[in-house]
């Protein structure tokens, strides 16, 4: 059996782990659920950049937030001496997955100011700073659990 999420007495996985097992599979989940709807609707024939982008952009991010604080939610009423409690090591993990996530949040910024620039329309634009979001999510969250797995280095 796989100890991946467990959440009984004596678990081997940190609560801060879970959650970053949350934040990284909600990224994944919410940016395809988004993917699927905008390739659908595209899928008429009808230009991606032309296809009615806002809603399902709203919806899917969120319909993400609201997962991912559920889950956080059920982790933490499934393991309630857990939930606040953190110590040194993931705050020093939590600082340097955040650190290391904060690239794609500002690759993407450049991105779409750049796509500003060259007056793209606002599709483009807008799906730039969301991947931006979602890459950065799925990186620090990948970060957080390669230092949870692995060790790391503190400094």
């Amino acid at each position: 059996m796989s100890k991946l999420l467990y959440t009984g007495v004596g678990a081997d996985v940190a609560f801060e782990e879970k959650r970053a097992w949350i934040a990284a599979v909600v990224a994944v989940v919410g940016y395809a659920v988004y993917l699927a709807v905008m390739l659908g609707r595209a899928g008429d024939g009808v230009p991606l950049a032309e296809v009615a982008y806002a809603a399902p952009l709203l919806w899917t991010v969120g319909g993400a937030i609201a997962a991912a604080i559920a889950l956080n939610i059920a982790i933490a009423l499934a393991s309630p001496r857990e939930a606040d409690v953190k110590d040194q090591r993931d705050k020093e993990i939590g600082r340097l997955g955040d650190h290391a996530g904060q690239a794609f949040l500002v690759i993407g910024a450049v991105a779409a100011l750049a796509l500003s620039m060259v007056e793209a329309d606002r599709f483009w634009i807008s799906n730039a700073i969301y991947l931006g979001f979602v890459l950065s999510a799925l990186l620090g969250s990948t970060v957080k659990l390669a230092a949870y797995r692995w060790g790391f280095q503190s400094w």
